[in-house]
């Protein structure tokens, strides 16, 4: 039985180990065949691959800075309430919504004016929803130059590639390497200019529509607390 057992961990340990060896092999060939497509498709596709990474990382940072809760908390005006009610405005409460979330910066800004009339506090805190849509629109315009940019670098080296395919004739004939090269340079850099353009547009709108659905919701979180601190509302 010692001797079975013993037998199966090893051939276990066998596959592993072939399984992990045929998949370092299948990522060195897949990076082989990238550095081929790179190669193939010429200098112009370097701009290409700066913007792609450049819209990534916008892409992650975005999608991390925008989420709900970090942006608007759900449970915050309910919170600011019963501090409101229980101890009124004092300075602990301003100064932990203002190093707290955007919506709590704009819930800082409007209880510092609560001793004012009902449309200071409204115009105080268009002021802050200003400055916080402001901050959550960052990078947006860059991801959208990307977006517009990427076909344009595409068509760049389409038309680099039909230069090189023109060149290829010569009075002798045509050079066949050239010509494949230049029909290369033509169709990876105008496939590869869709590809970085089509992700970054989508996300953009994306992340443009979840900034003003934000703006929104924390418009009204900050009338209701208006509200409450003028008592129209309970």
């Amino acid at each position: 039985m010692r001797g079975n057992g013993s037998l199966s961990q090893k051939r276990s340990t066998c596959r592993n180990r072939y399984a992990g060896a045929t998949f370092r092999l299948l990522c060195l060939l897949e990076w082989y065949r990238v550095l081929a497509i790179i190669e193939a498709a010429g200098w112009p596709i370097w701009p290409l691959i700066l913007a792609s990474i450049i819209a990534v990382a916008i892409i992650i940072e975005r999608a991390y800075s925008l989420r709900t809760q970090e942006v608007a908390p759900p449970d915050l005006l309910m919170a600011t309430i019963k501090v409101y009610q229980e101890r009124g405005v004092t300075p602990e409460l301003v100064a932990r919504l203002a190093e707290g979330s955007p919506m709590g910066r704009i819930f800082s800004t409007a209880l510092k004016n609560a001793h004012n009339s009902r449309e200071v506090m409204k115009e105080s805190i268009e002021e802050a929803g200003r400055a916080v849509t402001h901050d959550l629109d960052r990078f947006l315009t860059s991801l959208g130059t990307v977006a517009s940019m990427a076909p344009l670098l595409g068509l760049l080296g389409t038309v680099i590639g039909m230069i090189e395919i023109f060149g290829a004739q010569t009075a002798s004939g045509t050079n066949p390497g050239q010509l494949a090269h230049g029909i290369s340079i033509a169709l990876y850099n105008t496939a590869f200019g869709l590809i970085v353009a089509i992700p970054a547009i989508i996300f953009y709108r994306y992340f443009r529509s979840k900034v003003e659905s934000l703006v929104v919701d924390m418009e009204q979180q900050a009338i209701k607390l208006v509200e409450i601190v003028h008592g129209d509302r309970k």
